[in-house]
């Protein structure tokens, strides 16, 4: 046993505290002439936050005093909230005081102590890592110094650099500043390492976005190579279940080219057979490889309007791992017969070989499944499957509906860019064929991971917790106020108790809301090692399969689940059961750092769509109700802020649980207004509203307010449009989940580009 593996085993469990560096070596019997490096091994473990030393140089374990380990999130105000690591349904997020946070910054890792006499208040005692090293921000030169100001208001003021560490940059330019130093008490340092281009420019203020969660679209290029070398491989059968010949159709936005799904379905008698076949991207994509260390710290493709940022190189992603009509490709395949009450009666997973017969979009099965005649005749042999598929996508959906599913209404943002360069919001509904493809996923997804459980390999498993008893609380107070009647328990609820809900209210003026209320009353769905069940599907036993090129944690299941089928249990057990959990984390983070990504840039073309239709009046839905306003969402998702002052009469009383502002009118959460767009909010990102149905004092004072901030939004930074160069593809079109912009879309002049459409990949609903 090593020295270092001797020190741990004697802070393991907690048998060890505060003891000095030479009581230790005194314990472990270490000699003089190993000491030296005994205790660079201690500064180490120290470093990385396993141990603790106090200031008597007493070391001691974080679980000794309480330490809780964790992900600071930072709020503009200058205080932050602590997310514990491997947070659960019953834990709480401690509240970081400003002055408790002692250099900590938004996105460090740090361990923190709870303040003695708070129930909820933690100081920060140690920094584990640094959360945010690159920030995107505007150059200034103030005096003789330069400075970049961060565009996020929860990090810190400004960055200082020195002149020589410049680059070339202007005052006014939009940069990337890497911190170099966090001197205590001071504004860190950092050296301009990228210049995106001027402050306002629509292309560089998409990319600060971008750049300010960590993302870039090119990769390193000896993972480009790795990808090409491994792609230009031929495919071989090696063993494998030989589908080539099978009817195996995909079903995917117009313009997709990531195709990670296919899937077959025949009858047998009274059953269905139905086979869900995966790209196999764990036989091109090896673990400890280049390419797989990149797809790991990516963690999961990123869709924008006019970009996608894949988590592979597109020599894979785009290429030798996509399920392209015509081409013979890898796959692992889900093979399961289902009764005509949507019971999978057996299944089968295996290696196999495909050839996709055709590429379909969800326009074309939506077509042919609701009886269009050109469409039919266009695909004869695929009239019957279609028609298959629809009466098992009703069987699976009943099914499902008897478990307890809890299918929440929300609404998505469809976001493009048309062929004409221009910003498309359409009003949107999911059509039949991608329910289809929903059910069918799910039904596989859910297979593969109650395979796995059985065989007890490690896994990663997609978990998706009960609500916290005081967040049921808090709905069901909501409903009463409503004047529905609502049982949930509190302790132990049902998914069945929430579905109950949404029938009762489905239909009425209210159902927005509640579907909205109870969106925020549940947990947020992740990634764990162990299987907690997922409770909006209302399924025991769930885990993501079907999405290997886009998703991290499906490649990591993909490989363990080869080599189960292998007969490489205890292998697998030996290789992967020590690092499932962390690896369930760090996809976990991705995924939300993704989400966060998609929704600033979304909330970017949001706002500048909105900027051509100042004056403008639209019905609206009361979508959130604040202290200092209310927030209205338009039926196409683009949402804004009608400000406090903006409201008829005086003041106004904000009634929290009841989601209500009271006053001479009364807001809740769910009421249908008449908004007018008075401008734009660019530092947050949103438009600004005023209700357009006021009496016309009220009113008179609103136009005097909107010209007011009309005249300010001209001041304001406001992102220039896109030119043609700036909008033309950058990359590859980004992959595509719409069914086509409807008729009487919204639309946005401006945006040119150079002739080719740039549309967006919505993407399939993360359950």
């Amino acid at each position: 046993m090593t020295v270092r593996e001797r020190i741990e085993e004697l802070f393991a469990g907690g048998r060890l505290a505060f003891k000095t560096e030479k009581q230790i070596f005194d314990i472990l019997k270490i000699r003089p002439a190993e000491r030296k490096a005994a205790g660079h091994i201690l500064s180490e473990l120290e470093k990385s936050g396993i141990i603790l030393k106090n200031n008597a140089g007493e070391y001691c374990t974080p679980a000794q005093i309480g330490a809780v380990s964790g992900v600071l999130q930072g709020n503009e105000r200058g205080f932050a909230f602590l997310i514990p690591d491997g947070k659960t349904a019953d834990m709480k997020d401690y509240f970081i005081p400003r002055h408790s946070l002692h250099g900590a910054l938004d996105g460090d890792r740090v361990l923190a102590v709870k303040i003695k006499g708070t129930e909820d208040e933690a100081s920060v005692i140690k920094i584990l890592s640094r959360g945010h090293t690159d920030i995107a921000g505007t150059f200034e030169r103030m005096g003789g110094a330069c400075y970049v100001v961060p565009d996020s208001a929860k990090f810190v003021p400004r960055i200082f650099v020195p002149s020589a560490l410049a680059m070339d940059a202007k005052d006014g330019d939009k940069v990337v500043c890497r911190i170099t130093a966090y001197p205590q008490g001071k504004a860190p340092n950092g050296k301009v390492i990228e210049i995106l281009g001027r402050s306002g420019d629509f292309y560089a203020e998409e990319l600060s976005i971008i750049r300010n969660y960590g993302l870039y679209e090119e990769f390193p290029a000896d993972v480009e190579r790795e990808a090409e070398r491994v792609a230009a491989e031929k495919v071989k059968l090696n063993g494998r279940r030989d589908l080539r010949d099978r009817l195996i159709i995909t079903i995917d936005g117009d313009d997709t080219r990531d195709i990670d799904d296919a899937i077959s379905l025949e009858r047998r008698g009274e059953n269905f057979v139905l086979g869900v076949h995966i790209a196999d991207v764990g036989n091109y994509v090896k673990r400890g490889s280049k390419l797989d260390a990149e797809a790991y710290r990516r963690g999961t493709s990123v869709y924008f309007p006019d970009r996608v940022l894949p988590m592979l190189p597109r020599a894979l992603s785009n290429g030798a791992c996509s399920l392209n009509e015509g081409e013979e490709r890898y796959a692992l395949t889900c093979e399961m017969t289902i009764s005509r009450k949507g019971e999978r009666l057996k299944s089968e997973i295996y290696e196999s070989v495909i050839k996709s017969r055709r590429r379909m979009t969800y326009r074309e099965i939506t077509a042919i499944t609701e009886g269009d005649e050109d469409a039919a005749e266009r695909y004869p042999d695929l009239v019957q499957m279609c028609a298959d598929m629809a009466e098992l996508c009703n069987m699976l959906s009943a099914r499902r509906e008897r478990l307890g599913n809890i299918d929440l209404s929300v609404k998505e943002a469809r976001i493009y860019i048309d062929e004409r360069g221009e910003i498309v919001i359409p009003d949107y509904e999911r059509t039949i064929s991608e329910r289809m493809i929903e059910q069918f996923m799910i039904c596989a997804n859910e297979t593969v991971a109650e395979f796995m459980e059985r065989k007890g390999a490690p896994f990663m498993f997609r978990v998706h917790e009960p609500p916290a008893p005081e967040k049921v609380s808090a709905f069901l107070t909501f409903l009463s106020d409503l004047g529905i009647g609502g049982r949930v328990s509190e302790d132990e609820p049902q998914p069945k108790q929430f579905q109950h809900i949404l029938k009762q209210i489905s239909g009425k003026p209210a159902e927005g809301a509640v579907n909205k209320v109870m969106l925020r009353t549940m947990q947020k769905a992740r990634y764990f090692e162990r299987n907690l069940g997922h409770f909006g599907i209302a399924s025991p036993c769930y885990c993501h399969f079907t999405s290997p090129i886009r998703r991290y944690p499906d490649l990591f299941i993909h490989r363990i689940i080869k080599g189960v089928l292998h007969g490489e249990i205890d292998a697998m057990r030996e290789k992967y059961a020590g690092v499932a959990a962390e690896e369930a984390a760090h996809c976990s983070l991705c995924e939300r750092n993704a989400d966060g990504a998609e929704r600033d840039v979304d909330s970017l073309y949001k706002t500048v769509y909105m900027s051509d239709r100042i004056g403008e009046e639209y019905e609206a839905t009361v979508s959130g109700v604040t202290a200092f306003g209310v927030f209205a969402e338009l039926d196409n998702t683009v949402e804004g802020l009608i400000r406090l002052e903006k409201l008829p009469g005086g003041s106004y009383e904000y009634i929290e649980d009841k989601f209500t502002l009271k006053g001479e009118r009364t807001f809740r959460l769910g009421d249908r207004i008449k908004i007018r767009v008075d401008g734009c909010d660019w530092g947050n990102m949103r438009p600004e509203f005023s209700l357009a149905d006021m009496p016309e004092e009220t009113s008179k004072e609103s136009s005097a307010a909107r010209r007011k901030n009309e005249n300010a939004s001209k001041k304001e930074r406001r992102p220039r449009k896109k030119s043609s160069a700036d909008a033309a593809d950058r990359g590859g079109a980004a992959k595509q989940r719409k069914n086509g912009a409807k008729a009487g879309a919204h639309r946005s002049g401006g945006h040119k580009n150079t002739g080719k459409t740039v549309k967006s990949r919505q993407r399939r609903r993360t359950r």
